[in-house]
């Protein structure tokens, strides 16, 4: 059997099985702990409307059953597909529904840590670093001598646990994550290394493409966690140079985002930005506020930027955070994060209605998008 024709198996099966997976686990949301599975898994996004979180764990699902079927895999690949995809889905699935705003970036959770904090990020700090060094130790190494192969093991652990990290960041608008994940695996399916390894994950995040960008779902930390660290367990087939590469990648990428906006730097790259609206529904503006009447003597009123009637008012929707009724707009808006690291995996994804404070812990976009 060519390499090609394992490579279109794959990502068939991944297809079949993470689109069988979405559909029944969207008939039947399963509850946790007796609250129903439409509470667990819904929320409201930017527009008002209801979003799941279940391609996540539809994700997972299908490509997990395709590697396990995917020609052309051993027993020790096969093994550490299913740990990868599925330790990093099931970590970020922690934090999905668990996590909390307390620290956010990896400064933040490793400063929590200090302090004898346990965050849910640094739960998945950890997780993902160790889930990321045992796939890589159970996929072997082809290099001769312990040394080597140890060598191996940790860079190979490092580009598991990076991808799945900087996956994550980039889970912030309708279908970004997923495009992001079918560029860069596009490549991988085209080598006789990686293909295999690849495919199955391929085939189930293309499936699920039209619905997040429908804003029907969306991935979440499951699911994003669980593409990028299949897609760099795939990158640990490469040789070692150009696995210090993707590494060296990974490294800046994620150290960036803990100061620089991917979202504010795609915007203002017009190629990126058509990429990354292209088959997203147009973002609407929000409606200006009624103009106040001018007073009796003729004079106009007089108006600062923070004011209702400011200039800057129709573009600052949500200029009171704190206001009862907290919301998170789309990045289209004017707010936009510092960073990517400080974003909180994109609350500009969802609105939440609720009172002022904290937002609420069971929420993922409100949760930290590191590791």
């Amino acid at each position: 059997m060519t390499a090609m024709r394992r490579v279109l198996i794959g990502t068939a099966l991944g297809a079949a099985a993470g689109r069988a997976a979405y559909v029944a686990l969207t008939r039947r949301p399963p509850g946790v702990n007796g609250v129903p599975g439409d509470e667990v898994w819904g929320r409201t996004n930017h527009r008002g409307e209801p979003v799941t979180l279940l391609e996540g764990p539809a994700f997972v699902a299908g490509a997990a059953a395709g590697g396990l079927l995917t020609p052309g895999l051993g027993g020790r690949m096969r093994a550490a597909v299913l740990l990868a995809g599925a330790g990093s889905g099931l970590l970020g699935g922690y934090d999905d529904l668990a996590g909390t705003t307390s620290s956010r970036g990896f400064k933040g959770h490793l400063a929590a840590l200090a302090r004898g904090e346990v965050t849910s990020g640094a739960v998945k700090i950890l997780g993902i670093g160790a889930t990321g060094l045992a796939a890589a130790a159970i996929a072997g190494s082809g290099a001769p001598g312990r040394p080597g192969r140890a060598f191996d093991t940790v860079v190979n652990g490092a580009i598991v646990a990076g991808g799945a990290n900087l996956m994550n960041l980039f889970d912030l608008r309708p279908g970004r994550a997923i495009k992001v994940g079918l560029l860069t695996g596009t490549p991988l399916a085209l080598t006789s290394s990686g293909a295999a390894v690849v495919a199955a994950p391929l085939g189930a995040a293309a499936v699920l493409l039209p619905e997040d960008l429908g804003e029907r779902a969306m991935l979440g930390d499951t699911g994003s966690n669980a593409l990028g660290a299949l897609l760099g367990l795939a990158a640990t087939r490469l040789g070692r140079g150009p696995r210090l590469a993707v590494l060296a990648g990974l490294v800046g990428l994620n150290v960036a985002s803990e100061f620089v906006s991917f979202t504010k730097v795609i915007k203002q790259t017009p190629v990126l930005d058509r990429l990354d609206m292209l088959g997203r529904r147009p973002v609407e503006p929000s409606p200006a506020p009624p103009r106040s009447a001018p007073p009796a003597d003729g004079t106009a009123a007089a108006s600062h930027p923070g004011s209702a009637a400011g200039p800057d008012a129709a573009f600052r929707p949500d200029a009171d955070a704190d206001s009862a009724a907290r919301r998170v707009t789309d990045a289209d808006s004017a707010a936009r994060p510092a960073s990517d690291a400080d974003s909180a995996n994109g609350p500009a994804r969802l609105r939440l209605v609720e009172p002022a404070g904290d937002p609420r812990p069971g929420d993922p976009r409100a949760g930290d998008p590191t590791v």
